[in-house]
């Protein structure tokens, strides 16, 4: 981004800081507790990036000072002395503006939201399932490294212990800027364990990761938009044996969308469950719209990806976990599926954010 562009910017985001403080010190807010958090968060917001562009200044200040020295100063020895702060204040200069333009990246407003993770066997039957019971254990596992909370709020599992449909929210601070790459084809390649032959057979599975809903986000008319059935629910097993009337069906009808609970025996907490998955789809869809017209998400590779791209491969022969997005290898597959994703996240979200940083720059330059 041309240096013009970037200080635009940023005194635009510095005025901004200082209204935002203005608002806060007025005694229309300070009785206002809604006002009070909207407006703190919002500074809170601000501040890393108000803070790095003072620092920027004050480092341009003391690097005019040095060259002016350096410039008008006869002696070598102050003039090397001079030289030499030069050079490590350009190095600061650099490192603080490349934490700036990070700063100013468009930030997902979803990123601070819970998550939820659905998993579905893909083609391969038996394996599919199976496999798709090692992505649904992965996902606890992780969310258990990193204290977040992890709620299974649908499951629908194979006679052989395998998952046909998993549906888990995860709770806590970024849960869904961690996991927001998730979604996607993951494939394995592996000898299934009702295989006598031996033959590798490739499996796969799809996952869906979508931001939790609040109720501000949409506009719902239960008695106009919604088609409410409920039902008799199976027991363990799918067995007939220890039914209730709690399973529940919600259409929302124009979308067209469905979802379905029964494992809760209470039919209230069924009904909750579905609204929350029904909200975050339809939450989802609209995000989707939000980003077909965003040239930056558009272009990244990480950002734009769709659902029915094979993202992963999981090779049990070779030890081996392949992210196809970004060319990335690890080993260990056991303990990726323990739940040891940091270095793959990691990896994914450093993409991401160096594609949009190239976008951002294509977009200052074109805009200047």
């Amino acid at each position: 981004m041309a240096d013009g562009v970037l200080d635009r910017k940023l005194r635009e985001l510095v005025a901004q800081y200082e209204h935002v403080q203005a608002e806060l010190s007025t005694p229309e807010v300070s009785a206002d507790m809604d006002a009070l958090r909207r407006l703190g968060r919002e500074l809170a917001r601000l501040e890393p990036v108000v803070s790095s562009y003072r620092r920027l200044e004050s480092l341009r200040a003391e690097l005019a000072g040095a060259r002016e020295m350096r410039d008008v100063e006869h002696d070598d020895e102050m003039q090397a002395m001079a030289r030499e702060e030069i050079t490590r204040l350009e190095a600061a200069e650099a490192a603080e503006l490349e934490a700036l333009t990070v700063h100013l990246l468009p930030r997902d407003p979803n990123d601070d939201r819970n998550v939820i993770v659905e998993i579905r066997a893909g083609a391969g039957g038996d394996e599919a399932a199976l496999f798709a019971g090692d992505l649904l254990r992965m996902y606890l596992r992780y969310a258990d490294r990193h204290r977040l909370r992890a709620e299974v709020m649908s499951l629908h599992e194979t006679g052989i212990g395998g998952v046909k449909e998993a549906v888990v929210e995860i709770f806590g601070e970024g849960a869904f800027s961690r996991l927001k790459f998730e979604s996607g084809v993951h494939r394995v390649q592996r000898v299934p364990a009702t295989e006598s032959s031996g033959r590798i057979h490739t499996s796969t599975a799809t996952v869906v990761v979508l931001p939790e809903a609040e109720e501000a986000d949409l506009s719902i008319d239960e008695d106009r938009d919604l088609r409410i059935e409920v039902k008799r629910s199976s027991g363990p097993g799918g067995q007939g044996v220890n039914t209730t009337d709690s399973a529940v069906r919600i259409t929302h009808l124009p979308s067209g969308l469905v979802v379905e609970i029964q494992d809760e025996r209470s039919q209230l907490k069924n009904k909750v469950k579905a609204m929350a998955i029904l909200r975050a789809r339809l939450l989802d869809r609209e995000l989707s719209r939000q980003r077909e017209a965003d040239s930056v998400t558009r272009r990244s590779l990480i950002g734009a990806g769709d659902r029915s791209d094979k993202i992963r491969t999981y090779n049990f022969a070779q030890d081996r976990v392949t992210d196809h997005r970004i060319g990335m290898d690890l080993s260990n597959l056991p303990g990726v599926l323990d739940g040891n994703l940091d270095r793959l996240l990691e990896a994914l979200s450093a993409t991401d954010q160096a594609e949009r940083l190239a976008s951002l720059a294509d977009d200052g330059e074109g805009g200047s």
